[in-house]
């Protein structure tokens, strides 16, 4: 029975760590139908070369960062019970690639290639599991002064914070340290529409991604034995609340519907093991209507050229979501309790601090020493052609 449970333990990460690598195809597909045409190719190639560069990152430094393992002095040990170590590696990569995924969408149309992969790399392997670490494994003793302190320690179950908000506020810093697209902005400050290249390939993407995310939320459970479809039905719950705010606050527009759910299933991350449906369905319905009011805000007022959204998409509907544990995972509002606002307050704060330095010293550094963007002549042929020098659909047929 030991091996048998072992076994089904392995597969069912392995079914996780495999449904959320296929969230990488809706982060490419997202990006790809968000984009314009020129900039389709290099859309597809920065997700695929990003994960690959992850994975080493995460491989050789990262995973030791937040966890303590390596895979050079304890082969053995990780190899037992058929292999799960491994497996739960594969899977928490998955999480990790997410991060660069996350900022490529920010960061599109004007990004030199080779220094987004070295920021890639630095971000995997130190940054992103700096924090990872401290919330997932303990580390530096944070939790335990957090339940001390307020009576809990900081609860994200998938990662609210730990990946999407981390992502989002590490994109800000890379957005507004790149600046905006050259014809974003006109002197007087009117904002030029650059429309999406494909709403079919954003709808594919956003399709790809909710799907995935629910093995990304129900199997951060890691285990068979702690599986609930509690996780499940609030992470749907969440995900329609998202749609149907976007939808109507969006007013029809196609490009928030289809980040509505999206906007849920970030915010429901967090708690979705501790609330109660209805508040799934409220948090989910308030990341909608934020995610397209400060995407409008960042975009028409504050010229924040954040082409896919990504800081309030991932960096604000993230923090939404670990305030949102520690309101309606209480249990008088039918949570099941174990929750602290004041920690999922200190421990979000924590989150946001990190991110946003470790976005200021990856991408300010590569900024003063190689350079971050194209040059205006690159920009305006597009990345295709200027980076990998060809387009995505030939100019003519044969």
């Amino acid at each position: 029975m030991n091996a048998f449970q072992s076994g089904a333990d392995v597969l069912f990460i392995l079914m996780g760590a495999i449904m959320v690598l296929a969230m990488h195809a809706g982060f490419a597909f997202l990006e790809v139908g968000t984009v314009r045409k020129k900039n389709q190719v290099n859309a597809l190639v920065k997700i695929i070369a990003d994960f690959a560069m992850s994975t080493v990152a995460y491989f050789f430094v990262g995973y030791g960062v937040a966890y303590g393992i390596d895979f050079f002095s304890s082969a053995q040990s990780l190899s037992e019970k058929n292999g799960y170590e491994l497996v739960k590696f594969f899977f928490l990569l998955t999480f990790a690639a997410a991060i660069p995924a996350i900022i490529s969408g920010g960061i599109a149309e004007r990004a030199r290639f080779y220094p987004q992969l070295l920021a890639t790399a630095a971000l995997v392997a130190l940054v992103y599991p700096f924090f990872e670490g401290i919330t997932w494994n303990g580390n530096l003793g944070i939790q335990a002064l957090l339940e001390d302190t307020l009576g809990a320690p900081f609860h994200d179950f998938a990662g609210s914070v730990v990946v999407h908000a981390m992502g989002g506020w590490i994109a800000l810093a890379a957005v507004v340290l790149l600046g905006h697209r050259h014809g974003r902005y006109a002197k007087d400050g009117t904002l030029y529409a650059h429309p999406p290249s494909s709403i079919p390939f954003l709808a594919l993407g956003a399709w790809i991604l909710t799907v995935g995310w629910f093995g990304f939320n129900v199997m951060s459970a890691q285990t068979v034995e702690a599986v609930s479809g509690l996780v499940a039905l609030n992470s749907l719950m969440a995900m329609v609340g998202g749609i149907l705010a976007a939808l109507f606050v969006g007013k029809n527009d196609p490009g928030f519907i289809h980040n509505g759910p999206l906007a849920g299933l970030v915010a429901i991350c967090a708690g979705s093991d501790v609330m109660h449906p209805l508040g799934a369905l409220v948090t989910g319905l308030v990341a909608g209507a934020l995610f397209v009011w400060t995407f409008t805000l960042t975009q028409n007022k504050w010229k924040i050229d954040d082409v896919l959204g990504v800081w309030p998409l991932h960096g604000l509907c993230g923090v939404w979501g670990g305030i949102a544990a520690g309101i309606f995972g209480q249990q008088a509002l039918g949570g099941l309790g174990g929750v602290s606002l004041g920690a999922q307050l200190a421990g979000t704060l924590l989150g946001v601090v990190i991110a946003l330095a470790g976005g200021a010293i990856v991408y300010g550094g590569l900024k003063a020493t190689l350079g971050l963007r194209l040059s205006q002549e690159e920009e305006y042929q597009g990345a295709d052609l200027s980076i990998h020098k060809i387009s995505a659909e030939p100019e003519y047929k044969a």
